[in-house]
């Protein structure tokens, strides 16, 4: 199986793979790891890769759909979740051009989806121990005693990327790029839109419950 996991920053995106992958026995297929490991291996695409990241540009589509295909084949035969992956319509279209090449396809894309309001609310009420990198969150799961890290009683801050106006701008940044993913699996009639409102569990169950329906 090779599976998208689709949904807004906040969602619980990275909760929820994890799920999967016990679930379903799945391999998290992430563009970051896989860049980093071909870099560290020189191989040809990691350093063509390289280039580009020295010059401080982006790295090409087409070289990361590359090494997203070398490590498809080395990955056969297991099931497959993909991890900030594929981004953009073209990037999605791009992976079907080199699954087609080992004669697989998508199976299915599943797309988390919530209010903007609730994920600015969820994120805005992040605090963080920057000693340890302890999170808290004020809604469901407070420090003890407010504004201070439980184990040192050292203040919490509330990061920058952590404020609403950053947040929405975030979000708007998804919309405009990634959310069209989830129409060009739609068009496939591959999307499963499941509601990523409530609790961990909750949404759990109801992506278990979408991928359950298909068989």
């Amino acid at each position: 199986m090779y599976l998208i996991l689709l949904g807004p920053p906040g969602v619980g995106k990275g909760t929820q793979a994890q799920f999967l992958i016990d679930d379903l026995k799945a391999v998290q297929l992430s563009t970051g790891e896989v860049l980093r490991a071909a870099i560290a291996n020189g191989t040809d695409l990691g350093k063509k890769a390289k280039t580009f990241m020295d010059a401080g540009d982006l790295v090409p589509d087409e070289v990361i759909l590359g090494m997203i295909h070398d490590k498809l084949e080395e990955l056969e035969g297991k099931a497959v979740i993909f991890d900030g992956f594929p981004r953009t319509e073209a990037q999605a279209a791009g992976l079907d051009v080199e699954l087609e090449k080992m004669g697989k396809a998508v199976d299915n894309a599943v797309a988390l989806t919530i209010d903007d309001e609730v994920v600015v609310d969820r994120l805005s009420a992040r605090r963080v121990h920057p000693g340890s990198g302890r999170v808290y969150n004020l809604l469901f799961s407070p420090p003890k005693n407010e504004g201070v890290d439980d184990k040192t009683g050292e203040a919490l801050v509330h990061r920058d990327d952590d404020q609403p106006d950053v947040i929405r701008h975030r979000l708007e940044v998804y919309h405009e790029s990634t959310a069209p993913v989830a129409g060009f699996y739609k068009k496939q009639g591959k999307l499963l839109e499941v509601d990523g409102d409530g609790t961990v569990e909750d949404v759990r169950g109801r992506v278990k419950a979408a991928l359950k329906d298909l068989g």
